[in-house]
C-alpha cells in the first residue's frame, strides 16, 4: 500500500508555471504507476497525465500537450507535474493516482490510490 499527499499548488496568473509534487510513502514506490487528474467545480475528475513504474513512458490527454511535463523520481519517492503557460481553465484541485497495473492509465478507475489533492488557481 501506498500513501500520497500533494504539494505546490497556488494561484498564478494566466501563462505562469507551478510545479506540483506528490511524495510518496513506502519502499515500492518504484513499483507503481502513477497519474495526476483534476477536478474542477462542478465537473467530473479528468485525467491530465500518467507515467509508467519506470518513469520510460508518459502520455498526456490532449489540452495540456507540450505545456505540462509529469515525471518522477523513484530514488525519493516523488510523482512530479511541471504546468508551463497555465490558463484560466486549468482551475482545479490537482490529484495524484498510484497504480500496481503494469503500463500507463487514463482511466481513473485503474488507480487504487489517491492522494488528497492540492489548488491551482489560475487568474485572467
Amino acid at each position: 500500500q501506498v500513501q500520497l499527499v500533494e504539494s505546490g499548488g497556488g494561484t498564478v496568473q494566466t501563462g505562469g508555471s507551478l510545479r506540483l509534487s506528490c511524495a510518496a510513502s513506502g519502499r515500492t514506490f518504484n513499483r507503481y504507476a502513477m497519474g495526476w487528474f483534476r477536478q474542477a467545480p462542478g465537473k467530473e475528475r479528468d485525467f491530465i497525465a500518467a507515467i509508467n513504474a519506470d518513469g520510460d513512458s508518459t502520455t498526456y490527454t490532449h489540452s495540456v500537450k507540450g505545456r505540462f511535463t509529469i515525471s518522477r523520481d523513484n530514488a525519493k519517492n516523488t510523482l512530479s507535474l511541471q504546468l508551463n503557460s497555465l490558463k484560466p481553465e486549468d482551475t482545479a484541485v490537482y490529484h495524484c493516482a498510484g497504480t500496481l497495473r503494469i503500463g500507463v492509465w487514463t482511466v481513473d478507475r485503474a488507480y487504487d490510490y489517491w492522494g488528497q489533492g492540492t489548488q491551482v488557481t489560475v487568474s485572467p
